[in-house]
């Protein structure tokens, strides 16, 4: 069984067509996550032996996860980071939940389930205290991708002693969810919002894995490579705007605007490699220490959020006022890419990426003939 690539990507223009009609209302892109569903996209991450293809939980499936990834945010970066986050929380829970947890989720997805990965705390950081039978939550999630569409999550919150743990909740219709995609200027569709979820009442068999398990290195920096993907795809589909704007309004052939267009390819084939070398490193293909596997993550992820900021600067220069006017799709586009590069702490992962490489080399992949 193979990943249907092919008609992944003839489903761009419907992907892309959806996710401007629903910007201004920051409407979720429900019609695309069907289609991506039906594609078996959102169950592509499943373990072979579950009924998956091993995309992005098996060492084989780095490439083709890279690949449906990029092509998914070709289409719609909103709805990349929702596929995104639903197949990092499957790899977690293939990395450190047990047998039974790995089969459930499975069932969930072949269900269709979408799950979310939700660890940034609300107002109130979401805690999990011992009750009757079981453990109570108390506290919410901020920023919280598909927040009304999710069926189910897996959150970090902290228990005693302020260890953090991973937990898997299932979540219902009632759900109370504060909208918060609306207040953003791009990603305007990925249903971003605050989630409350005070008095949900799970098992100890919910919790997935050990205390810090969420944070333990090198997988929390190295699995940055698979937004990286989702970035890669809106440079590229913005780098091919460019260029057919500019051939259909005659300017292409000036000197200027063909050197806009030279460094806007570079710069997309730039984040290209860099995320290919990241998502071979991650997926444990080559041989290398685990700090060297974070720190070459940590600096692609850099890399591409520069290629990412210039093929914005190139393309608002070189289409001038029309790349502003709303009804251009590369007005959106390039708030959805500027959004989606915001990730945290860049300085500090720069530096702390440097520091280890100060006296060591860049691990360099075998090109022995």
């Amino acid at each position: 069984m193979t990943f249907p690539f092919e008609a992944l990507a003839a489903c761009r223009a419907e992907l892309e067509t959806e996710a401007s009609a629903g910007d201004a209302q920051a409407t979720f892109p429900a019609a695309g996550l069907q289609r991506l569903r039906q594609l078996g996209v959102l169950a592509a991450a499943l373990p072979r032996v579950h009924g998956g293809l091993g995309l992005g939980t098996e060492p084989h499936g780095a490439a083709g996860l890279l690949h449906m990834l990029r092509l998914v945010g070709q289409g719609n970066m909103a709805l990349g980071r929702v596929v995104e986050g639903h197949v990092n929380a499957i790899r977690l829970v293939c990395l450190y939940g047990t047998p039974a947890q790995v089969a459930r989720v499975a069932q969930d997805v072949h269900d269709d389930a979408l799950y979310g990965l939700w660890v940034t705390d609300g107002a109130t950081p979401l805690r999990m205290e011992q009750a009757a039978g079981g453990l109570v939550l108390h506290g919410g999630k901020a920023f919280a991708s598909a927040a009304r569409q999710a069926t189910h999550a897996l959150v970090t919150a902290r228990a005693e002693r302020d260890a953090t743990r991973m937990l898997l909740v299932a979540l219902d219709e009632g759900r109370t969810v504060q909208a918060g995609g609306a207040g953003l200027a791009g990603m305007r569709g990925a249903g971003t919002g605050q989630c409350d979820l005070t008095g949900m009442a799970v098992l100890p068999a919910a919790m997935v894995g050990q205390p810090g398990d969420y944070l333990r290195q090198p997988e929390f920096s190295a699995g940055a490579w698979r937004g990286m993907a989702v970035a890669l795809g809106g440079i590229e589909r913005l780098s091919a705007l460019l260029r057919s704007q500019l051939a259909t309004r005659g300017r292409a052939a000036a000197p200027a605007q063909q050197a806009r267009i030279g460094r806007a390819l570079i710069a997309a084939e730039t984040a290209l490699l860099w995320t290919r070398r990241a998502a071979r490193m991650a997926s444990g293909q080559d041989q290398v220490d685990a700090g060297d596997i974070a720190a070459t993550v940590n600096l692609g992820r850099l890399a591409v959020e520069r290629a990412g900021l210039e093929v914005i600067e190139l393309v608002e220069r070189g289409l001038g006022l029309s790349a502003f006017v709303r009804d251009n799709v590369v007005e959106r586009l390039v708030r959805d890419l500027a959004t989606y590069l915001r990730q945290p702490a860049p300085d500090e992962t720069l530096c702390e990426a440097a520091a280890w490489f100060t006296r060591r080399d860049l691990p360099q992949p075998d090109v022995r003939p």
